[in-house]
This record gives structure tokens, sequence and C-alpha cells, in this order.
């Protein structure tokens, strides 16, 4: 492969917003049936420079080749018309339209005739003999918004072959994906580049690229900081290259002193978005001055019982108790006046408002209270010294106070979730996969930050897909199966008796309650 010629080259890629240098004079290469990963901070510029390479950005300077000939990629069209596909960090669907109707949207079948009506035989027939081309079984006709994650992920990726791509981005494409999801996505990257696609992986997981990259290239600050082949690189050498110091992987913590209950969930009932019964009983507490991890298989009830702890989402039957204060069903703003903070799973839809800036984002807890606020007016200088003062401290990067969420990276905007939430002084804690999307230097920083709120005697509940971060966190594991919490673990819990009772095969060591 190393013989092999380029078939794209980015050569001194650089890209300014204003006075801020997302890529600096970045040099990537990429062969014929390699994976070369992209490794970086949150905000370093990978993004940034795929999205140039996508026609979604022009650069600033440099030049792109595509087959060793200089290309001029003006549009996402341009992209695809040399066979550049790219799958995106947050899935670009229209939801009520089938997974056959997505993949072949721009370029469908249509019948003979004047009105030129789409062919869903053709469109159906076509979408099944690529997706047994590469093992990527879907459903042509279900609609989008009723399949799950790793189903969309697919389509994404099915959308990108259908057009010939040759040459595939992946923006972390493990983000939201379960174990089991993301072996079924690596077995289907190596049939691609069996195939010779020629394939871009951007992650923040080490693991994962050094399980699937041939080559990895590290940006940091916008800047390249070398490119180094898979063999003999080691998560540890990674990460160095990341942030540019050593990263301890193993969290240090105290033996921890529990207090008294602070949150209690007695018989818990909540339906999901379709109205069926996803929380069916649930019954546990979080003392204060301790670590409750939430394990289990996706799907099985935690993000309804997290939503109607935290008042999002009604509550059918049962008690939700903070502090001695009952919130059962009575709102987000109940369960924030009664000390409940919350890192939602979904930062662009529960967590920010986009289009508000990050004085406006970071000020959504406080903005009815003094100094914020007096006699019902906003004061805005307070503001802008709550973010200065949150965005130094949890190191969000890529914008000013007065800087639009939407602008920031996936990571950074994930950090301002957790900064609003942790300086709130909680007295309940609930982080609900709140390192997804971030860098290990980040992650490193978030851990110490949940150790920090349990050290100082909040309740902290902890709900992750992440078996090590669950195990390296927890002062009690409690496993999630079918709504119901199953069984209760120590930390020291192997991963075959989690595994085991996160699949309804078997039970914990003592009650959860």
């Amino acid at each position: 492969m190393t013989d092999q010629p380029p078939v794209l080259e980015l050569r001194q890629i650089t890209k300014k917003f204003g006075p801020v240098v997302a890529n600096d004079r970045v040099d990537f290469d990429l062969r014929a049936g390699e994976v070369h990963a992209l490794l970086g901070e949150n905000g370093a510029g990978k993004s940034t420079l795929m999205s140039v390479l996508y026609g979604l950005y022009s650069p600033t300077s440099g030049e792109i080749l595509v087959d060793g000939r200089p290309a001029r990629i003006d549009s996402a069209g341009d992209a695809i018309d040399l066979g550049i596909g790219m799958v995106h960090q947050h899935f670009m669907f229209i939801p009520v339209m089938t997974i056959a109707e997505n993949i072949v949207l721009g370029n469908e079948p249509v019948k003979a005739g004047p009105l030129g009506r789409l062919d869903r035989r053709t469109a159906h027939q076509r979408v099944r003999e690529l997706s047994d081309r590469y093992g990527l079984a879907v459903d042509p006709g279900a609609r989008i918004e009723d399949v799950s994650v790793g189903m969309q992920q697919r389509v994404e990726i099915l959308r990108a072959l259908y057009r010939n791509a040759r040459i595939l981005v992946l923006d972390e494409p493990t983000a939201v994906l379960t174990a089991q999801e993301i072996t079924e996505l690596m077995a289907v990257l190596r049939r691609l580049k069996d195939d010779g696609t020629a394939i871009v992986f951007i992650s923040h997981k080490l693991g994962e690229v050094l399980e699937i990259a041939d080559r990895v290239t590290v940006l940091r600050r916008g800047r390249s900081m070398g490119t180094v082949p898979r063999a003999g690189a080691t998560q540890q050498s990674l990460a160095r290259m990341v942030v540019g110091r050593d990263v301890i992987f193993q969290v240090e913590k105290d033996p921890h002193e529990p207090g008294a209950p602070i949150l209690t969930v007695e018989d818990l009932r909540a339906l999901d978005d379709r109205g069926l019964e996803a929380v069916r009983g649930a019954t546990l507490h979080v003392r204060g001055g301790e670590i409750v991890a939430l394990a289990g298989v996706d799907g099985n009830g935690q993000t309804e019982l997290v939503q109607a702890i935290t008042g999002i989402r009604p509550v059918e039957a049962g008690r939700v108790e903070v502090d001695g204060a009952d919130i059962t069903g009575r709102g987000v703003r109940a369960a924030t006046a009664a000390g409940v903070a919350h890192i939602a799973e979904d930062r662009q839809r529960l967590g920010l408002v986009l289009p508000f800036t990050l004085a406006e984002n970071l000020g959504l807890r406080r903005y009815r209270h003094e100094p914020l606020s007096r006699r019902g007016w906003l004061n805005l200088g307070a503001f802008t010294a709550l973010a200065k003062r949150l965005l130094a401290a949890f190191d969000v990067r890529g914008g000013t106070p007065g800087t639009l969420a939407a602008a920031l990276s996936g990571g950074n905007q994930q950090k301002l979730c957790i900064a609003r939430e942790i300086d709130s002084d909680p007295k309940l804690l609930v982080a609900h996969q709140p390192t997804r999307g971030l860098d290990v230097g980040a992650i490193e920083f978030v851990h110490s930050q949940l150790i920090a709120q349990r050290d100082a005697g909040r309740a902290v509940l902890l709900v992750s897909l992440e078996s090590e971060e669950v195990r390296s966190l927890a002062d009690r594991i409690l496993v999630i199966y079918e709504g119901r919490i199953a069984a209760e673990f120590p930390p020291d819990a192997s991963e075959e008796e989690l595994g085991i009772a996160m699949t309804g095969g078997g039970a914990g060591t003592a009650s959860a309650a």
C-alpha cells in the first residue's frame, strides 16, 4: 500500500474564520484500500479539514489533489462527482422518508413517462443489492424516524456508496453506537477497505483507531503534529501526540463515604415516544458522596428513566424524590429548583439552544437570579463574566462569550453543557453519556470533575454505554434491563458478570434499592 500513489492529497490547507485559524498549513494524504485515522482534541480542526475536502468550506489557501490532479471542490456536489462521500457526525436525513428514498434522493430511478415518478421497486432493489454487497443489512421500506441510530449509520454509508464514493470520510462514526453496532461497523469498514475504498476515520477513541487504522495523523490547534503508522503506536503515544502531555487513563479516586440518600426513585413507570412502557417499575437510590452508574444495552429504558427523573418526560406512576422534595412529574423547573443538574445525552436537542450565544447558554440555569438578572432585567455584563470564567475553567475552545453555540465543534458543545451543569452547585448530578465525543484529555478532565462532585458530598448518577467508564468511576453499578433495575454490582465486577446481567441472564449481589 505504501508504494501506491495517493488517491487524495491535501497540501498546505489553511482555513480561517475571521481571526480564528481552524487549519494551519495542514498536509494529509490517502491511498486506496487504506484507513487513515484523523485524531485531535475537540476543536483541533479535524471536521473543518474534512469539510474543506467535501466542499462545505472553501480553503483560505492550499491545494487539493484527487488522483494526482488538482481539484476544485466548491460544493458537496463537486465532491460527490469526484467520488468523495462523507458521513457526518450528526446524520442528515428526512425522517419521514423511507431508507430507500433517503439513499436515492437526488439520483432517483424514475418510471418511464412524462411525470417522471419515483420507481420505488427499482430503488428498493438497488438498495438491497448494495446492502448485500457490503453486509450493511437494512430494510429499504422502513422510515428513518423508526430505525435505530446504528441503522441510520448504515444508511449514511450506503447513501455515499450509492453515489459511487471511492473516498469515504467518517466523522465520529462510533460516537452514538452500541458495542455490538461498533463491532458490526468495523467489519463493514474492513470489507470496504478490501474492496479498495479509501477511508478517513475521525475518532477520539484510541482503541478503535489502533484496531482499524493503517496510519494516523494528529492535529493539534489546527496544525499537523505528524503522521505515524499503526504498527508500534500505543494509546499512550497517540494520546501524548493529541494533547501534548501524558494522559492518565486510570481513574484515581479515594474510598467513598456515602451519606444519606439524595435521589430516591420508587416503582417508577414512564412511556417512550411511541406510547409504550419503557420504564417498568424502576426502583433505586443514590446517596450523597457516591457515584452510581447505570449500565445496560442501549434501548432498555435508560433515556426515559433519566428524562423522568430530570422532569423532561411525564411520569405514569411511582415517585421521584430529591433531598426530601417530591418532584414527581413536576417538570424541569421543579427538578432544577430541587438541585438537579442534568448533562443531557443529546447535547444539541436537549443540552443547548444552538441559536443562542455561549454566554446565553451558560446562563440558562441562573438567568432568573442575581447577578444575571435584577428586577426582571438581564445583566448582560454578568452573562459575559460568567461565560469568560467557565470557558476558561472547562477549556471550551472555538469561540468567545458572543459566539453562537451552533458554531462550536461537537466536543466543545459537550464541554459547554458540562460546564454549566457542574457549576450550578447541584445536590444531584445526572450525567448521561458525559464524555461522548470528547478527546482523551477532555475525558480525563470530566472524570476528575465527576470524582470531585462525589468527594464534595453530591450524588452522581452516571449513565454510560462505555463499560470501562462505568467500572472505573462507579462506587455501585446498577444494571437496567427492559426498563427495570435488574441487578447491582460492586465496581470490580467482571465484564462477563455485567454482560450476563445486561442481557437478562443473571442477578447481582444485592438489591438496587
